[in-house]
């Protein structure tokens, strides 16, 4: 049999159906499984998994319609069966899906925007849940491909290449990271992509809380993101204006997340480097505004969650619509009214279990 993954979407949407494709595997040993791919970061998540014969990447944002066309059209008839990671609730991808021509198209059946979407292009589905974890919702998916139920499920998947580890000890070296040393990771952004950036809790108050962390535990900080956020971490760091705070910059997501495993705690906004930090089974704190909390939390490592717990939220929900907010007082007050002393609060609880003497 042989099937391909539609992980089109982002890193951690790919992240979260990694221990789906451990199951479609462990159920149907013999099965070849590819992956098809739009972002670099996924690629390199994916070419290291043992489950995957192939992954191959496509950078369709950056191709003419004509190219992508011809490409998704070599890939006519290849596959028994493809399966569309959720979430990925876009006509694209459920074009693409039909192109490719497998006999079974397996996808989740929207409660907002699918047939918009043209959700019922794809068959067979499972019907969306906003109960659920987006690691419950694709391994529903994998179930109905398979006919065998989850006796359990397991955690994210991200294999790290010895290259990988290799930098980290580099890393921490030069900056003069010690074994014992409480290390606190910080990501400051998030996509870019559909008005998410008003998820992202503003810098200034990331500021301010490692002030008070390095102050209070003598933490060392360590400000992760992609090159398109490289503003936000050199913010940060000069508000900081201590040694303790560093910039991480690295070449690959697998990098980055080899210098993660060296945190004790990550700090985050809703992200792709929150489901990272799970993969790397790090203690999570996740900052949390619009999103529902069951859909995304940490899966299956040490978290907590920061949020203001209003009555409004969660208010997002999957479609190619950008992110707004209807409140009238205040827009994504959600995210602007999560204080500095909050966070505090809920990350010394975290470092005191973790670090009892660090304070």
């Amino acid at each position: 049999m042989k099937i391909l993954v539609n992980a089109l979407s982002g890193i951690g949407d790919a992240l979260m159906f990694t221990p789906a494709i451990k199951k479609i595997k462990t159920d149907i040993p013999a099965a070849e499984i590819d992956a098809l791919v739009m972002y670099k970061g996924v690629e390199d998540i994916y070419k290291n998994l043992p489950e995957l014969s192939k992954t191959i990447y496509f950078d369709f944002p950056n191709r003419s319609y004509a190219e992508s066309l011809n490409f998704v059209l070599r890939l006519r008839n290849r596959y028994d069966a493809s399966i569309n990671v959720y979430p990925s609730n876009r006509k694209e991808y459920n074009l693409i899906s039909l192109l490719i021509g497998a006999k079974k198209r397996l996808a989740v059946k929207y409660l907002h925007g699918d047939f918009s979407n043209f959700g019922f292009l794809n068959s067979p589905r499972v019907e969306e849940s906003f109960t659920l974890h987006n690691v419950e919702e694709n391994i529903r998916m994998a179930e109905l491909l398979t006919g065998r139920k989850a006796d359990s499920i397991a955690p994210l998947q991200f294999i790290l290449a010895k290259s990988d580890a290799e930098f980290a000890d580099q890393f921490v070296k030069r900056n003069g990271i010690q074994e014992g040393d409480l290390v606190i990771g910080f990501h400051p952004g998030c996509s870019p992509l559909k008005n998410h950036t008003k998820r992202r809790w503003d810098p200034k108050n990331f500021a301010h809380l490692g002030v008070k962390l390095i102050s209070q535990t003598g933490a060392k900080i360590l400000l992760f993101g992609g090159k398109d956020e490289q503003y936000l971490k050199d913010e940060i760091c000069t508000a900081i204006n201590s040694a303790e705070a560093i910039s991480v910059n690295t070449s690959s997501i697998s990098e980055t997340a080899a210098v993660m495993k060296r945190c004790s705690l990550f700090i985050t906004n809703d992200s792709s480097l929150m489901h990272v930090a799970a993969a790397m089974k790090l203690n999570v704190l996740a900052l949390i505004g619009p999103t529902n909390i069951n859909f995304i939390h940490p899966w299956q490592t040490e978290y907590e969650i920061a949020s203001l717990g209003l009555d409004c939220a969660p208010c997002f929900y999957y479609s190619p619509k950008p992110l707004s907010c209807s409140r009238k007082d205040l827009k994504f007050k959600c995210v602007k009214e999560l204080s500095v002393d909050q966070v505090f609060e809920k990350g010394m609880m975290m470092i005191m279990k973790i670090r009892p003497s660090a304070t």
